[in-house]
């Protein structure tokens, strides 16, 4: 009896330590969860094939992880599917940003001079936002990079960011989660203007999985450790772009998110509160914003709906 209880308490104990070590999820796929999204995507017609031009065909990658319960449960459709970001992968510069701040590598006070090949933009992400474009010769701090980033999605603020958070570190952390895959590969510049090493390499993709788990470390609290968590939820949480996931949810929610959108990719990330319904979702569709905005409307009401049950 006493060597039972010794082998149950000791599983239990690796159990509760994988959760909480680098490289473990500790999710599985819940089958009734996956099923409903299944659902939803196929009502939508969302479950098919995407011709996405000179990269061929793509598919839907989608994950959900409810935190109802007293144990997450993890669902998706096609969660493996490793596709293109856009500007999704952002938050995972930022997170090594801010690991290497968290070290005291630099502050978030730390002024940097913007390289002329990387102040690219044109335009605002979003048209409304009343910070000007980052031009070349620009001094910013640390911190005024890491919100453009994110809240506005400034291409500018991330290719600065990527040279101080450098490719090698941002992988390293990556890998140590056991995100391999979804490494950094490119900044949001031309391939012609790309660093020595970087203009012939892949383009960057993620996948459903990879993003819902990053956004689970912020919620518990694991992303690198408590402060960068809390730090990357506060940025989140000032996201600007409300047209994607954001407008399928009721307007007492707080949606802790990224988005993205590029040619035929429109993608959204986030952490999902209220109060008493919380859930972490990540979308990828194949598709162009103008058409995928509705679809992903859509797609919002009918899980939020799921997990409010």
């Amino acid at each position: 009896m006493k060597l039972r209880f010794f082998f149950l308490t000791f599983f239990i104990l690796n159990f509760i330590f994988a959760l909480n070590t680098k490289g473990q999820s500790g999710f599985g796929i819940n089958k009734t969860l996956s099923d409903s999204l299944s659902s939803f995507v196929a009502s939508l017609q969302l479950n098919k094939d995407f011709n996405v031009g000179e990269d061929g065909i793509e598919q839907i990658s989608l994950a959900v992880i409810d935190l109802n319960s007293d144990e997450p449960k993890f669902g998706g459709v096609n969660p493996d599917n490793f596709i293109y970001p856009a500007s999704v992968y952002k938050m995972y510069v930022a997170a090594q940003v801010l690991a290497q701040v968290s070290e005291g590598k630099y502050s978030l006070s730390t002024k940097h001079i913007v390289k002329e090949h990387n102040a690219v933009d044109k335009t605002k992400e979003i048209t409304d936002d009343p910070r000007p474009l980052i031009k070349a010769g620009d001094t910013l701090t640390i911190n005024y990079l890491l919100d453009l980033m994110i809240t506005r999605s400034d291409n500018s603020a991330a290719n600065c960011l990527i040279d101080i958070a450098t490719r090698p570190l941002i992988n390293k952390m990556m890998e140590e989660y056991n995100w391999q895959g979804s490494e950094v590969t490119r900044k949001f510049l031309k391939r012609k203007v790309e660093d020595a090493g970087y203009d012939t390499v892949r383009s960057t993709v993620t996948c459903a999985r990879h993003a819902a788990e990053f956004m689970y470390r912020i919620y518990s609290n694991g992303m690198i450790n408590p402060w960068v968590s809390q730090q990357l939820k506060c940025l989140l949480g000032r996201q600007l772009d409300k047209s994607k996931l954001a407008s399928g949810l009721p307007k007492d929610v707080m949606f802790y998110h990224k988005t993205g959108w590029f040619s035929y990719w429109t993608n959204d990330v986030g952490i999902i509160d209220n109060g008493k319904i919380k859930y972490i979702i990540a979308c990828f569709l194949p598709l162009e914003e103008e058409a995928a905005l509705p679809l992903m409307k859509k797609l919002s009401e009918k899980i939020f709906r799921i997990t409010s049950m």
